[in-house]
């Protein structure tokens, strides 16, 4: 992972969070200077951020969003106070409205971002300051260090190149914390044809189904917010094991970037799941981001005790054989 320490210090009013990449610093900085590449990180899972507006200049401004799964929003700005490409440069970050106005009883902060190179690529550090104690302590309460940890754990991705950083490496599971996975896999298609592929029954019927040898037997799939779905499989004739299947509710789309359902094994009182599922494409290739979010790690093991993920490795691997062919 980049970060390599997240450190806040009470006396100066700073959180300090450092960072080491194998690139170029005109590398990093390009993709801060580029808002369709910021957006891709700036986010932490399960809150990924859009940039409306960017005027990457001094006195310039930046306004963006970051919407949860469940469809809550929040929304920041950027004062651009000082830019010396590529080494680095300097914000007033603050949380606003729909508006753009500061939010009252929210901080503003003072943002600088430096890039050095070294041996190996390039140090990031990002130091925030803060006015007071209280902002300070109000914004780790509100789980900044965890939350830029993890956003600035997502470069790499942004920095190699989708190609690069994914290709043959199948389907991969992070565990994020106790409530949190989060599956990637490059798909070689378009993100036009992977998203049909997880919202349409028909398509849904060639690929997603695990191992060898089962037949999607249930596919009712309403993909608008509020819709509810009902999938199921069933063994071929020949084939060991018993039937089941998931049911669940739409929150979000957001055709075709993203879609957010809950998923509850039917006949079942386990508790359900929320399944972010994110699509982004890049030369060709799309890359499927499934974050999950569990209502506890007991619940998590065992789901992954399952072999899921080496389920869905055979069901991609069919998608692209199949419906991407």
């Amino acid at each position: 992972m980049p970060v390599t320490s997240v450190d806040s210090d009470a006396e100066a009013l700073t959180m300090t969070l450092i960072a080491d990449f194998p690139v170029t610093p005109e590398r990093v900085w390009a993709a801060f200077a580029d808002p369709r590449q910021l957006e891709r990180f700036w986010g932490p899972p399960g809150w990924p951020a859009t940039f409306t507006s960017f005027a990457f200049e001094a006195g310039g401004r930046a306004r963006y969003e970051m919407r949860s799964a469940g469809g809550e929003v929040a929304r920041g700005s950027w004062r651009f106070v000082a830019i010396d490409a590529p080494r680095g440069f300097e914000v007033i970050d603050s949380f606003v409205d729909e508006d753009g106005e500061a939010i009252p009883g929210m901080p503003s902060m003072r943002m600088t971002f430096a890039f050095e190179a070294t041996a190996e690529g390039t140090r990031m550090t990002n130091v925030t300051f803060f006015d007071s104690l209280e902002a300070l302590e109000q914004l780790i309460a509100m789980g900044a260090v965890e939350g830029s940890t993890m956003a600035m754990n997502q470069l790499d991705a942004v920095l190699q190149g989708l190609r690069e950083f994914a290709h043959g490496k199948g389907t991969q599971l992070e565990i994020l914390d106790d409530q949190h996975v989060r599956i990637t896999r490059l798909i070689d298609g378009p993100r036009e044809l992977v998203w049909r592929a997880h919202v349409e029954p028909a398509l849904m019927r060639q690929w997603m189904l695990g191992p060898d040898g089962w037949r999607m037997s249930v596919s009712e799939v309403d993909v608008s917010v509020g819709g509810h779905y009902r999938i199921a499989w069933e063994p071929e004739a020949g084939t060991e094991g018993e039937g089941f299947g998931f049911d669940g509710e739409t929150l979000l789309v957001d055709e075709p970037r993203r879609i957010v359902q809950t998923e509850h094994m039917t006949g079942t009182d386990w508790p359900s799941t929320t399944n972010d599922l994110s699509l982004y494409e890049e030369d060709g290739a799309t890359l499927v981001t499934l974050l999950i979010e569990y209502p506890d790690a007991t619940t998590r093991d065992a789901v992954l005790s399952t072999g899921m993920v080496d389920g869905m490795e055979q069901s991609f691997e069919r998608m692209e054989r199949v419906v991407l062919a």
